[in-house]
């Protein structure tokens, strides 16, 4: 029962696909003040997901901001 639960979350709560991902993260992407382009889009086929982050100027690790999983399979 719990295995349907968490089937049942995976697919409600990602993308449909990585282009629908691609495009969600590139929309919110526009909504930030871009001009210094600390703001970016990455995709990480890893974890089958599209990131949303900042970077910072100082050689830290990029802030990320949100994520856009998509379904695999």
């Amino acid at each position: 029962m719990l295995f349907l639960v968490v089937l049942l979350i995976y697919f409600l709560t990602a993308y449909d696909s990585a282009f629908e991902a691609d495009q969600y993260c590139h929309s919110t992407l526009l909504g930030y003040d871009n001009l210094s382009s600390n703001y970016g889009c990455d995709h990480d086929t890893e974890t089958h997901q599209w990131i949303l982050y900042e970077s910072n100027e100082n050689n830290e690790p990029a802030k990320i901001i949100k994520k856009f999983r998509y379904k695999f399979l």
